[in-house]
């Protein structure tokens, strides 16, 4: 189960893959069919990671976290 962890939500646009990027911030990358986009940092709220946990943005456009299974490795 994800637990939400970011309080501040991302207004989604269509033709846009949005990350939790290595800096802690979320950005917006172009898909491959949106061909004037440019990448960009959306929001303004940093966020820091923990090992274990996979990052994503949820369907509201808040950041949240779920814990990784991994069947046994470290």
């Amino acid at each position: 189960m994800a637990e939400r962890i970011g309080r501040e939500a991302v207004d989604k646009e269509d033709g846009y893959l949005y990350y939790l990027g290595k800096d802690g911030f979320v950005w917006r990358s172009p898909m491959k069919t949106n061909r004037r986009g440019r990448k960009a940092k959306v929001g303004s709220e940093k966020i820091r990671r923990e090992e274990g946990y996979l990052y994503f943005i949820d369907k509201k456009g808040y950041v949240a976290r779920a814990k990784m299974n991994r069947r046994g490795r470290r």
